[in-house]
């Protein structure tokens, strides 16, 4: 109750409408909260030792977090204004799907807030990068990182060849994610073509089992197999799926959720595979 009297006095003496960053001006923060899944992770690997306070709750589950491990140093958070707040931050770090009552809320407060755009594209991650490193007054790294992550992920595409198998995205629901995603984007850089494209998905949609095996996919990403049981992953190991003849790739979500460095390592792993599986045809894509 006494935090709750304390935060609603906050607000009632905060001055309306002060522009996010006015308190922080040019000083490099040193007490910054990340609320989002994947500000958190693009933090902790640019971050100075000391200047990240806290990151949400989210980073430290490792079903959904790359970084669950590191995310242990630092203090877990929901996003919750009131508890962002009384940490007394000099910056917070969100999505620009973050709650937006939470964001006017903050800003209402004087609390400087940088909100990233999430990922659709490999080549969006360098914008990124550079984002977070002049928001923790961390160009020269960030730099450094954006320079070696250009530099592999053209390295994958030179490497990627001709001959691209057919894949597609599948889901529960029957779920394929469309073409202007960071997962399609991952796809095409390892050397596949997409089953998404053909059909004219750009956002995604759900696809009846049948399109699916008409199509003839050479190989179809799905989740791991050892995900909670619920009827709607149901058509994803639906029999003829099996039957079908298309290589089963499993990639968990966490891989490719956000736009990290680390997606190159996934990108890497499956180009093996759509080497693997140009290698067994002997033919041309479809």
């Amino acid at each position: 109750m006494l935090i709750r009297w304390a935060f609603a006095a906050a607000v009632a003496l905060a001055p309306l409408g002060a522009a996010a960053g006015a308190a922080a001006g040019a000083e490099v923060p040193r007490r910054v909260v990340s609320i989002n899944l994947c500000t958190d992770q693009l933090a902790m690997a640019l971050a100075a030792p000391g200047q990240l306070l806290s990151v949400s709750a989210l980073a430290h589950d490792p079903r959904t977090s790359l970084m669950a491990e590191q995310a242990g140093d630092f203090p877990a958070n929901h996003g919750r204004a009131e508890e962002i707040y009384l940490m007394r931050p000099d910056l917070v770090l969100a999505s620009t799907f973050t709650t937006p009552a939470t964001l006017s809320m903050l800003r209402r407060l004087n609390v400087p807030v940088v909100t990233f755009e999430p990922e659709v594209s490999l080549d969006g991650i360098t914008a990124s990068i550079l984002q977070m490193g002049d928001a923790l007054g961390r160009a020269d790294q960030a730099a450094a990182m954006a320079r070696d992550f250009r530099r592999d992920l053209a390295a994958l595409r030179r490497a990627a060849g001709d001959d691209a198998p057919v894949a597609a995205t599948w889901a529960a629901n029957g779920y394929m994610t469309g073409t202007r995603t960071l997962s399609s984007d991952v796809l095409r850089a390892a050397g596949f073509s997409l089953l998404a494209e053909r059909l004219g998905l750009e956002v995604g949609a759900m696809i009846p089992l049948e399109l699916l095996l008409m199509a003839d996919p050479d190989a179809v990403v799905v989740g791991p197999s050892g995900s909670a049981p619920a009827r709607a992953d149901d058509v994803v190991h639906h029999p003829a799926l099996a039957r079908s003849g298309a290589e089963r790739i499993e990639v968990d979500d966490r891989e490719w959720i956000c736009g990290l460095p680390a997606v190159l390592d996934l990108a890497r792993e499956l180009g093996s595979t759509r080497a693997r599986l140009s290698g067994q045809t002997g033919e041309p894509s479809r």
